[in-house]
């Protein structure tokens, strides 16, 4: 399976030949945090079979195992990156009304 860029990381890929290397020191830090960043357990979890059913159709449709697309939805409400489209759309009606 062929892995789909986002534009983030299209960015970085062709912005790739400007970056410089690093120390040593600072090369085994960065390494320590992304391995424990890859660190992964796992848990048994019981959930709704209509949930599960939607969250399976929905990694389906993203192009990802619906385990890792799980994962990636919780990894991204603890780090404050998950948005609830309805309270974007309703700040950005209020923004333009004026309030």
């Amino acid at each position: 399976m062929k892995t789909k860029l986002d534009n983030v990381e299209k960015e970085i890929e062709a912005s790739s030949s400007s970056y410089q290397p690093v120390s040593g020191s600072k090369r085994k830090r960065i390494e320590s945090i992304i391995d424990n960043a890859k660190k992964v357990k796992n848990i048994n979890i019981r959930i709704n079979a209509f949930d599960l059913e939607k969250l399976r159709e929905k990694s389906a449709m993203e192009g990802l195992p619906y385990q890792t697309f799980i994962a990636s939805i919780l990894h991204r409400y603890v780090t404050d990156q998950l948005v609830d489209e309805k309270n974007v759309l309703k700040a950005i009606r209020l923004l333009k009304s004026g309030r």
